[in-house]
């Protein structure tokens, strides 16, 4: 088989996994659930992973040495995000970018990264070179970023939320030889521009004409249409993205083509072996390759983070599927957009997927299109997972479980795996190892509680001049992922809180995420975060901040009380802030819980 016809084999597989099946049938509990031959499903999940990751299959795993280290990747994997957009090519006319009544087919997209990727080396850019993209979720996006990845040099994705300072930072840091821009992050750039009098600037959606140290978009898209052909290693920077920052100061992450292509055929591969385990378990034949239909993605989140990008994007693209751009989140227009585009995936962050269930339109719009509805990010409670399962026509719920440090998932879980362990983000995917550790490091085994480490092919190659950083995140090639986690006897990981989340109380561990769980079962609560509150007398207690649903009242004694019929009494929060607007959120759509610590008082407490 050619390197080509192995990347269209793999295109075909990866375009039926991505779009789940549409039967609601549910099984009994899978652990209990046992098939006419005595397996649970959860053995069958296991028979379906070895024959789709065995040799001469299109998912086959092996071994690879890179430096020093051994790695879990794909053997049939394409070398380079180059070669997954132009396996591409074939999907011709088909929508591929929509947004605001704009549209864009594939062929349109392939004249344009030409275009683009000709100007850019015109421009002097050349492999290894980088190119900063500054802008919301418009079309220009992505088709800059096929541009750039395939032209070999490296995508630096820019924080749209960014002022002009946190700008200068990244630009500073990475030292890109182009910025591509919106009319919005143009302006706050020229604040700093006399810092990078060097920099080519491109800008995007003008409503006037472009200064005369940037040049227009259309100038770009109108250069001559011809890629320049590039050898590109699955080692080589594919793109940089910076970390949150809700920590610390942004730390650039160095994503390989090697991690990003694995990545995508994780998603693939995830989509494909839960669904035919349920199959195999029901005694029914998986759908044949190929005869589902590709997916339509809604992109709500940004697509400077891998869960839009690496996850969305990369997969719907390669699936030959639309991507229905979103500038702002707001549920009622994703409901607008889910029945006018037949939307069959999204994926945000799991409060989307909640407000979209939760809002009045929910009822009267038509979603019966929508096949998968959940999210990463964060975990989905499990009153989430119910939630989907109970009041969405057709859609079953699940979630990816990922870092940027990851390019993208760690694990993944849906349908009847999901509902059966809500409180899972399923296993760790093909291409990565899995263990739970304690302080030194050493594997604490099945069930056991301690951080989460995980080593393969999507694991990044550092940090972007932060060897110091890289040190501290990564040990022989495990990342150190600082979530408390637990892998139970099926090899399901999940996660019980972050590190440093944890509230120590007189002793005793109080993990968040379990609180959070408990308060979001309350029909009332629409958004909450749990922290640590210093106390002189038990060193730390829980406190948590709630916005209600608009319209219901409920005060700290009733919730406490909800409370205390789901927890250990050392669990309940002993402080509860009630707030009057939705909890801060940063670009990626997670609250912002540290500066909700440190910006409450007690004394305002109930």
């Amino acid at each position: 088989m050619t390197r080509g016809d192995n990347i269209v084999d793999l295109r075909r597989h990866r375009g039926r996994a991505l779009s789940m099946p549409t039967a609601r049938g549910m099984l009994p509990l899978p652990h209990q659930q046992k098939s006419n031959r005595g397996f649970t499903v959860y053995e069958h999940l296991k028979q379906a992973w070895q024959e789709l990751t065995g040799p001469g299959q299109p998912f086959e795993v092996t071994t690879e040495t890179v430096g020093s280290v051994p790695i879990r990747t794909f053997r049939h994997a394409p070398p380079s995000l180059r070669e997954i957009w132009l396996s591409t090519a074939g999907h011709a006319d088909k929508d591929y970018l929509v947004f605001s009544g704009e549209r864009c087919t594939y062929s349109e997209a392939h004249t344009f990264t030409a275009s683009i990727a000709r100007w850019l080396h015109d421009a002097g850019v050349g492999p290894g070179d980088r190119v900063a993209i500054a802008m919301r979720n418009y079309p220009e996006w992505m088709l800059a970023y096929w541009a750039v990845t395939s032209m070999g040099a490296v995508v630096v994705g820019m924080n749209a939320w960014w002022v002009a300072q946190e700008m200068a930072f990244a630009l500073e840091d990475s030292v890109p030889r182009v910025l591509i821009c919106d009319r919005e992050r143009l302006q706050r750039f020229s604040e700093i521009r006399e810092r990078f009098s060097t920099m080519k600037v491109v800008a995007v959606r003008l409503q006037d004409e472009a200064p005369a140290w940037a040049t227009d978009w259309v100038e770009v898209i109108n250069a001559r249409p011809d890629l320049p052909a590039v050898a590109i290693a699955p080692e080589d920077d594919a793109c940089i993205f910076y970390t949150s920052g809700t920590t610390g100061r942004p730390k650039g992450a160095r994503l390989t083509h090697r991690g990003c292509v694995a990545n995508v055929m994780n998603v693939a591969f995830i989509n494909t072996v839960q669904p035919m385990a349920v199959a195999l378990a029901k005694g029914t034949t998986p759908p044949a390759p190929g005869s589902s239909p590709a997916p339509n993605s809604l992109l709500a989140t940004p697509l400077f983070h891998v869960t839009a990008n690496n996850c969305v994007a990369h997969a719907t693209t390669l699936a030959g599927g639309k991507l229905v751009h979103m500038y702002k989140w707001d549920a009622a227009d994703a409901l607008r957009l889910i029945e006018e585009e037949t939307i069959t995936t999204f994926n945000g962050v799991p409060m989307m997927a909640r407000e979209i269930l939760m809002h009045p339109d929910f009822a009267r719009r038509d979603t019966s299109s929508l096949l998968v509805l959940g999210g990463g990010g964060a975990a989905l409670q499990p009153d989430l997972v119910e939630k989907i399962q109970a009041r969405s026509v057709a859609a079953r719920p699940n979630t990816g479980y990922g870092m940027t440090e990851t390019s993208g998932i760690i694990a993944a879980v849906s349908a009847e795996f999901f509902v059966d362990k809500p409180s899972s983000v399923g296993p760790a995917v093909p291409t990565l190892e899995a263990k739970c550790v304690g302080p030194s490091g050493e594997d604490l085994g099945v069930n056991a509680i301690g951080e989460l480490w995980v080593r393969g092919a999507p694991v990044i190659k550092g940090y972007l001049n932060r060897a110091d950083a890289t040190a501290e995140s990564i040990t022989d090639g495990w990342l150190h992922t600082g979530d408390i986690a637990r892998i139970d006897e099926d090899e399901f990981i999940f996660l019980v809180d972050r590190a440093k989340d944890m509230v120590l109380r007189g002793g005793e561990n109080v993990y968040c995420a379990e609180v959070e769980n408990a308060l979001f079962a309350h029909d009332a609560v629409a958004e909450c975060v749990v922290f640590s509150v210093a106390d002189e007398r038990l060193g730390e207690e829980v406190g948590a901040a709630v916005y209600l649903q608009p319209g219901v009242e409920l005060n700290a004694t009733q919730l406490r009380a909800h409370c205390a019929g789901q927890l250990s009494p050392y669990k309940v929060p002993r402080y509860i802030w009630f707030l009057p607007e939705p909890l801060p959120r940063n670009a990626s759509g997670k609250f912002l819980k540290r500066e909700l610590r440190e910006s409450l008082q007690v004394a305002d407490a109930d």
